[in-house]
C-alpha cells in the first residue's frame, strides 16, 4: 500500500505498449462498489476471497502489466499464482517514505483511514513484518526511494525494464 504500484505500473505499461490492470480498479468496476465499501460489507476475509477470484481470472491474460493491492500476495496461494503467471516485482520502499505517502492518502485507504501519523508508522512496520515474507518471493526486488515527479517515475520505469530484461 502506497508503494507506487499503480503510478509505476502506468509508466511501465506505457513504455511496454501494453495495458495496465490495477486489480483494485478491476474489482471496483466488476462489483460496482469501492474497495472501502467491500471491506465494510464483506470484511477483510470476504474481500480477500474476491481478490483471489479476480487474480485467477487475470492470471490468464497475456501481455499486461498488473498492479495488485498490497495485501493480495499474502493470502491463499496468490503469490504462487502470480509467479506462475508472469514476472513479479516487489517495490521495496523504506518505511518512513511509506508513512509519509500514506498519511496524505489515508482517507482513501480503509485499513488506515482513522489512524494518526504515529499509528500509520506502527501499522506499516507491523504490516511489512507480516507481509514481507510473501513480497520477497517476487522474482525481482526493486528498491524505490522517491517517486515525487514524472521524471523520477520515468527513470524508475526505465531501470525496472532493464532489470526485467536481464532476468
Amino acid at each position: 500500500m502506497g508503494a507506487g504500484k499503480t503510478t509505476l505500473g502506468k509508466e511501465l505499461a506505457n513504455r511496454l505498449n501494453t495495458p495496465l490492470i490495477d486489480t483494485d480498479l478491476f474489482i471496483e468496476n466488476r462489483y460496482r462498489k469501492s474497495i472501502s465499501d467491500m471491506f465494510a460489507e464483506h470484511g477483510e476475509s470476504g474481500f480477500r476471497e474476491i481478490e483471489r477470484k479476480i487474480l485467477y481470472e487475470i492470471a490468464d491474460f497475456e501481455d499486461v502489466v498488473v498492479a495488485t493491492g498490497g495485501g493480495m500476495p499474502c493470502f491463499f496461494d496468490n503469490m504462487d499464482c502470480m509467479n506462475r503467471a508472469g514476472k513479479t516485482v516487489y517495490l521495496q520502499v523504506p518505511e518512513e517514505e511509506l508513512a509519509a505517502r500514506l498519511y496524505l492518502l489515508k482517507r482513501t485507504r480503509p485499513l488506515i483511514k482513522n489512524k494518526t501519523q504515529d499509528e500509520i508508522r506502527q501499522f506499516i512496520a507491523e504490516t511489512l513484518n507480516f507481509r514481507e515474507k510473501w513480497y520477497l518471493q517476487a522474482q525481482v526486488v526493486f528498491p524505490v526511494y522517491q517517486m515525487n515527479n514524472r521524471a523520477e517515475v520515468r527513470r524508475l520505469a526505465n531501470e525496472l525494464i532493464e532489470k526485467l530484461e536481464i532476468q
